[in-house]
């Protein structure tokens, strides 16, 4: 047994030895489409030549230097190139290592923002139900990601309570019009500002198309201009996680370009490295930097590996790739070749109750009956199943359980990398549905 920390102890993974365009190869010389990009990162897919060499170049320039005393050109550069042209009026950006520190920064630069603005009553955070944060305390305070939640919820902080996702495949009414569920999700959203006190809500935090725990569940036409209107109606936040679905999973280099709303933080991470080097970071509206500018000058925030010159030119080299080879038009066509073979192989499909997702980001959940939408009994952990079944026909895909609540519902994500191609999307597709059928035959 290795002595590394495994994400099981009971048996250890393969060993990656080798990546190349859509494909990871491990040491036994399983060959294996990175059907996900592992948790939606490698936006490039594996050992692109011009990343790997803009990392070379910057070590032999300065490997490290801490931003107490320096500030780095490849940091510099990063920022220009994400806010340099003010994108919704995200004039700042602060760099870290990961989604989860990234949502972290997010949710003190908030607090310190209306500390600074002189409304030290507002402590409290709305977020939603079966969202994803991260798995530090105050992201995962933030989560309503129950299933992960729970073993920690003693050490959670209170600040935050959730409302619903807008989540119209289960919980819009048989009679409700898509207008009229989007009208109760923001009188419900109101009704929590009413509860904790209008003036004592920071902000709300959202991801723009769920990742991980829902399964790339989008939101409805209105939803987020309801929720930008309840927000600025008590002087709120607007805080959009894009961890996931940002730089360019969705098909626009943010997912909230799409929602016809600008958000005062933007949480970023997986696609801006796109696993070249660890890497998140926030986008900051102009109006909260003026805010701690004119009042403390400093944001109370920092870590040792903030800014890293290494990742940095790492990401600089993997958004100039992204778009000097137009790849954000490639997400676009062979997104909507994913979803049309998806709903080919899978729409009439007795076990398929929905088939969601925007760009090269999708997700089926699973059901036992698509008319009643009965879910799977969780002891028999269909979604392991299917990582088991796919992984074994040479594809990497993303199943997770707990859609629901938690505990109930299974969904399984595809999100390829951005320079798949159509004959690779076919490939995709045909190895997701042997595997998805042969993971339900193995039930019974």
């Amino acid at each position: 047994m290795s002595h590394l920390v495994h994400r099981s102890l009971r048996q250890d993974p393969p060993i990656a030895v080798r990546g190349e365009g859509i494909w990871l190869y491990d040491r036994d010389g399983h060959a294996v489409i990175d059907g996900s990009g592992g948790a939606a990162v490698a936006c490039l897919g594996h050992g692109n030549a011009r990343v790997i060499e803009a990392i070379k170049a910057q070590l032999d320039q300065l490997s490290y230097a801490h931003t107490a005393l320096f500030s780095c050109e490849s940091a510099e550069r990063l920022a220009d190139i994400m806010v340099g042209h003010a994108p919704g009026g995200l004039t700042h950006a602060y760099f870290c290592s990961s989604g989860s520190e990234a949502n972290e920064a997010a949710i003190k630069l908030a607090r310190q923002y209306f500390l600074e603005v002189e409304q030290p009553q507002r402590t409290r955070f709305i977020a939603r139900r079966q969202s994803y944060h991260g798995n530090t305390l105050g992201a995962l305070s933030a989560s309503g990601n129950a299933m992960r939640r729970a073993p920690y919820a003693p050490l959670l902080s209170p600040a935050f309570s959730h409302v619903s996702p807008c989540y119209a495949y289960r919980d819009r009414g048989g009679d409700e019009t898509d207008a009229q569920y989007v009208a109760r999700l923001m009188a419900e959203l109101e009704a929590e500002f009413q509860r904790l006190g209008p003036d004592t809500v920071i902000g709300f935090i959202a991801e723009p198309v769920v990742g991980a725990t829902l399964g790339c569940a989008t939101a409805l036409p209105g939803y987020f201009e309801g929720v930008r209107a309840v927000c600025d109606r008590h002087g709120a936040l607007l805080i959009l996680d894009e961890v996931m679905s940002g730089m360019g999973r969705t098909g626009t280099l943010h997912a909230w370009e799409q929602e016809a709303v600008t958000p005062d933080i933007q949480i970023v991470a997986k696609g801006l490295g796109a696993g070249y080097q660890p890497i998140g970071g926030i986008l900051v509206h102009g109006r909260v930097i003026e805010g701690l500018a004119a009042g403390s000058g400093a944001f109370m925030h920092g870590h040792t590996y903030q800014a890293h010159p290494v990742a940095c030119a790492a990401a600089v080299a993997v958004q100039q790739v992204i778009a000097e080879d137009r790849l954000l038009d490639n997400v676009r066509a062979m997104g909507a070749l994913l979803e049309q073979r998806l709903v080919e192989r899978f729409g009439n499909h007795r076990h398929v109750g929905d088939i969601r997702g925007r760009g090269l980001f999708w997700a089926i959940e699973l059901v036992t009956d698509r008319a009643t939408k009965q879910v799977f009994d969780p002891a028999l952990k269909l979604n392991e199943r299917v990582k088991r079944e796919a992984f074994g026909r040479g594809l990497a895909c993303y199943p997770m359980g707990g859609t629901i609540d938690g505990r109930l519902g299974d969904h399984a994500i595809l999100a390829p990398p951005y320079i798949v191609t159509a004959e690779q999307v076919d490939l995709i597709v045909d190895r997701f549905g042997a595997a998805i059928d042969a993971a339900l035959a193995s039930c019974g």
